[in-house]
């Protein structure tokens, strides 16, 4: 019995194996892939990037007229209209969403049938032709009241002319559609709640729209903000429907009106998209730090901002891992 314990003691004791080394799988077909990506992609840009500027406008060459539009009265004009528009459509699409998911969720079935039915047209049909339908409601509709036009119990509110005006024609066509993409979108949230807190609220005697307010409504927020997001800057894009309306002089309108003069036509078209492209930067920050903010309490740990990411590339040095020492055999007692 002590010769098999000392046998062990010894084979325990000895030199132990040395470490797998383990050799990386080598992709030589991924560095191929990427360079011809990226050389594809740089002939791409250099190509772009001569040909404006060989191209000659009444202000020189096309990168001087970029540069000289890119600023231009019009063009900030056109921006202030074109973010106008997007909080003006984003505010009737957000608001009458909601009015419209508590609506298709109600046990009401009058209730859930009409905003089913309003979510059916307004998603069916395409948003340009509601802005244009709104535009020329004037030409079957002179004037906006309520009661029964041609009696006597009819009260006159406005002409439609001076009511809906080309901004507010644009305004609405781009709210009322978006409201029924945002009404699926809050729907979705709301069924992403746990069942049993609806209950459980219901038990101790909360009404039903209390409950929506108080319990369900800020807990779907985590599952409504990503695609609420992602919507407005689809807002901020769809507002450049506003050129087949003429009066209303948004980024793309304008831009479209000083090429027209000046025959830039692809330097404003880089201007228009240089001002897209910088307000949905904006945007997309925002989304990424309210996104954030609602994920409290879902999360163990919220994930760094870019600054906290670049603060931790700038200043986190590597250490090498510490060194492991060989585990000492002890002399065990005989017995």
């Amino acid at each position: 019995m002590s010769e098999i314990t000392s046998g062990a003691r010894l084979a325990t004791s000895g030199p132990r194996p040395e470490a797998i080394k383990s050799i990386p799988v080598r992709h030589p077909w991924r560095w191929v892939s990427a360079i011809v990506i990226a050389a594809v992609a740089a002939d791409l840009v250099y190509m772009v990037v001569r040909s404006v500027a060989l191209d000659q406008t009444v202000v020189g060459p096309g990168w001087v007229a970029v540069g000289h539009y890119l600023f231009a009265r019009l063009i900030r004009q056109g921006v202030l209209v074109t973010i106008e528009l997007t909080v003006l459509a984003m505010v009737i699409g957000v608001v009458l969403g909601v009015v419209m998911a508590v609506m298709r969720l109600s046990p009401n079935p009058v209730v859930s049938s009409i905003s089913w039915l309003y979510i059916w047209f307004f998603r069916g049909t395409p948003v340009i032709v509601q802005i244009f339908f709104w535009f020329n409601l004037n030409i079957v509709l002179h004037d906006i009241g309520l009661g029964f036009p041609g009696t006597p119990y009819f009260l006159l509110f406005a002409h439609t002319n001076s009511l809906i005006t080309g901004f507010i024609a644009v305004a609405l066509g781009l709210g009322l559609n978006e409201a029924a993409y945002m009404a699926e979108i809050v729907r979705a949230g709301i069924i992403s709640v746990e069942q049993g807190q609806t209950e459980a609220a219901q038990a101790l005697g909360m009404p039903r729209l209390l409950v929506m307010r108080r319990i369900v409504l800020p807990q779907a927020m985590r599952v409504i903000i990503p695609p609420t997001g992602n919507e407005t800057i689809s807002m901020l894009k769809t507002s450049s429907l506003a050129i087949i309306v003429g009066s209303v002089r948004d980024l793309f309108t304008s831009a479209n009106q000083i090429s027209q003069s000046t025959f830039a036509i692809v330097e404003l078209a880089i201007v228009a998209s240089i001002w897209y492209l910088f307000m949905t930067t904006l945007l997309t920050v925002g989304q990424y730090y309210v996104e954030r903010y609602f994920a409290r309490g879902s999360q163990r740990e919220l994930p760094p901002t870019p600054v906290q990411r670049f603060r931790r590339l700038l200043f986190t040095f590597h250490v090498p891992p510490p060194v492991v020492n060989e585990p000492v055999a002890l002399p065990s007692e005989h017995r």
